[in-house]
């Protein structure tokens, strides 16, 4: 069953909560989880950029996905980040997370090594291949240095186990040059929470958040208000928010996303180097806005 079919809304890319020491606190992760379905998070994405997958190993990215399948327990859909630079590896992740339960993968651009139009095609198709759940593509050429084309990504869409693209350029002219591949079977899910609802405009599934996070009701509530007609009540609550959500990128993600979790009482720890803390001025800058926000008490 194809659980990402039709699927509408908001996605979190959850945060990996680490204890002191750095390692994985699973205790938390629970927490943060529950707090997630229970304010109406549609899907849970897991291992993603926010979730620090890329300091983790290969261990600890399978005991944190069996953590979030089994507190979820089939009341959202879970998505893993299951990515690589190397096509190889990509694939032995993907299948090993759909040998766990994950109900979807999220597949990364080869960052790094790049890859010619062929290679950038193949790299998809091969895990695509050999998997039985949906995948959505994740283009994100501000971390990877390449993006997927808009010819490749025509020869991806129709495939049956392609479900859809989280699109995280910012380039709401390359947005406009794929939305011919939106459909019944290949969705867009906006990367970027600061232009979700030009997203929505031009044929949109929902967000791949951050921000919802912080905000888990309030995002979903926005794209749902969307989608489903009180379209100037969603623009009502992206303009209210705006800031916090671009505050929320201050320095480079997931850095104030889990400051700002820390901020409000929830346990997200501390980060993996190469990350390291905030700077003074902007933790006081991203308490502002979480006051603003009315999220401190």
């Amino acid at each position: 069953m194809n659980k990402l079919q039709g699927l509408r809304g908001s996605i979190v890319a959850l945060v990996t909560p680490f204890h002191a020491d750095g390692t994985v606190n699973f205790e938390e992760l629970r927490r943060l989880v529950d707090r997630q379905i229970e304010n109406g998070t549609d899907a849970i994405l897991t291992l993603g950029t926010t979730g620090e997958s890329s300091t983790m190993t290969h261990e600890e990215d399978d005991e944190t996905l069996r953590c979030v399948i089994e507190t979820t327990a089939g009341r959202v859909p879970v998505i893993a980040g299951t990515g690589s630079n190397c096509t190889e590896t990509m694939l032995e992740k993907s299948q090993r997370a759909e040998r766990m339960g994950a109900d979807g993968l999220l597949l990364i651009t080869p960052y790094y090594n790049k890859a010619n139009a062929e290679g950038m095609y193949r790299h998809f198709a091969t895990v695509a291949d050999a998997v039985n759940i949906p995948s959505i593509l994740y283009n994100v050429p501000g971390r990877t240095s390449c993006a997927i084309s808009p010819a490749v990504l025509e020869r991806l869409c129709g495939h049956p186990n392609i479900a859809g693209i989280k699109e995280a350029s910012g380039d709401m002219g390359y947005a406009m040059k794929i939305a011919h591949c939106i459909g019944p079977d290949f969705a867009l899910w906006c990367g970027n929470d600061d232009i979700t609802i030009p997203l929505l405009s031009i044929g949109g599934s929902g967000v791949i958040s951050v921000w919802a996070n912080i905000m888990p009701r309030e995002c979903h509530e926005m794209v749902m208000d969307y989608l489903e007609g009180r379209q100037e009540k969603a623009v009502a609550t992206a303009v209210k928010y705006l800031d916090l959500m671009n505050g929320l990128f201050m320095e480079v993600n997931p850095i104030p996303v889990k400051t700002a979790l820390n901020m409000m009482g929830w346990q997200a720890g501390p980060f993996r180097l190469p990350l390291a803390e905030m700077s003074g001025e902007h933790q006081a800058a991203l308490r502002a806005l979480l006051e603003k926000a009315g999220l401190l008490a």
